[in-house]
This record gives C-alpha cells, sequence and structure tokens, in this order.
C-alpha cells in the first residue's frame, strides 16, 4: 500500500510556486511562440487560476521579462558587493562568468532566446525588454565592477562599458550560437570551465607573448 496514499499534496512557497509558472511559461513560449502563446496554454500547463497569474506578472510580456530577469539575478549575485568582498579581479570575473555561461546554456534560456530571436521585429519592446533586463542589465553591472577595478588602479581602460560588452560577448559566442540553432548540445560542466577559463585568461591577459625584460 502506498503510505502516500490520502496525504494532502505538500503546498508550494510562493517562491516554488513563481518558479513552476516561470518555468511552463518558458517551455510553453518555446514551443508556441510568443504571439501563439495565450495564457491559458500556460495555466493549463501549470495550474491555478488567470487572476493570479495577472496579479504577479501584469500581462504576457511582464510573464516573458520576468523570465528573463529572474536569470539576470542570478549572475549579477556574482557581483554584489558581498560576493566581490575579498576578492580579486580575476576571481571575480570568473566566479560571474561561471554563472552566465550556466544561464546561457540553460535550456530555458536557450529557448527564450530562439523566441526573442524569433519574434523581434514584431514585438519590438518585447526585444528591447529582454536586452534591457538581461544582456544590458549584465554588462552595466559588469562596467561598474571594471569602473571600480579602474579606479583603484588595477586595470588601465578607457570605456568600461564597451569592455564589460566585449567580455560577455566573448561568452556568447560562436559556441552559444551553435547550441542555439541546435548544431551541437548544451556544453558539460569541464567544457563550461575550459571556455570560462579561456575567456577570463584573454580578457585579463592578453594573448601576445611578451617581451622578456633585460636582465
Amino acid at each position: 500500500m502506498n503510505k502516500d496514499a490520502g496525504r494532502p499534496a505538500k503546498r508550494l512557497s510562493s517562491h516554488e510556486r513563481r518558479s513552476l509558472i516561470l518555468d511552463a511559461a518558458a517551455t510553453v513560449f518555446f514551443e508556441q511562440g510568443y504571439s501563439a502563446t495565450s495564457m491559458d496554454a500556460i495555466i493549463e500547463r501549470v495550474g491555478g487560476s488567470k487572476r493570479n497569474i495577472y496579479n504577479e506578472f501584469g500581462s504576457k510580456e511582464g510573464l516573458f521579462t520576468a523570465i528573463v530577469s529572474e536569470a539576470a539575478e542570478s549572475a549579477l549575485r556574482a557581483l554584489t558587493a558581498e560576493e566581490i568582498g575579498g576578492r580579486n579581479l580575476r576571481e571575480t570575473l570568473t566566479e560571474f562568468a561561471q554563472k552566465l555561461i550556466e544561464i546561457y546554456m540553460s535550456p530555458k534560456l536557450i529557448g527564450v532566446y530562439r523566441v526573442t530571436m524569433a519574434e523581434a521585429f514584431r514585438f519590438p519592446d518585447l526585444a528591447k525588454a529582454f536586452y534591457d533586463r538581461g544582456p544590458g542589465r549584465t554588462a552595466l553591472r559588469l562596467a561598474e565592477v571594471l569602473e571600480d577595478a579602474k579606479q583603484r588602479g588595477e586595470i588601465e581602460i578607457d570605456d568600461c562599458r564597451i569592455v564589460a560588452d566585449h567580455f560577455t560577448g566573448m561568452l556568447r559566442d560562436n559556441i552559444h550560437l551553435r547550441v542555439v540553432l541546435g548544431l551541437q548540445p548544451p556544453l558539460t560542466v569541464d567544457e563550461k570551465k575550459k571556455v570560462v577559463d579561456s575567456a577570463v585568461a584573454i580578457f585579463l591577459d592578453g594573448i601576445l607573448t611578451q617581451p622578456k625584460r633585460p636582465q
């Protein structure tokens, strides 16, 4: 006899319920596309009431941008003052890059990226929200971290925002494009580490052989 039979289902916390809704919405957006996705289809997948979802997210676009915002929050946690404290710039960039590439390679965000690219011209506000809440937001925070390092004399660069875009672009490269296009599976743990280590090393050290100093 099943010991759990007759027991009430575990009540989800508000955070767990929110995560469940966002995961289901990301799946439906990917399967049906943004324009074809209805709130009813998402509710059918996850359960609950339309009123509760509208109260929390406001609209279908609000639900979509919440998916992107939550992913960005995960990466940005590596750049909080509490996380950075006691770390040098190399360690900070490595931790940030590890979180960012995890996001880039997650099935949920790969699906969201594909949907955004497909719908960008028909829904420019959606594309702008995706950029502002995700890539733009993370690059802006990284630029602030680099500016702080510049003020401390750790690095010597002119435009921290451009350099921040360079670094995030190194992680969202041809490998990411091949995964988005379905030409290869998402990277393994070892492959992600290799990409991160390479990006951080090139970003901070360059690739030119350093001239030997005279003895």
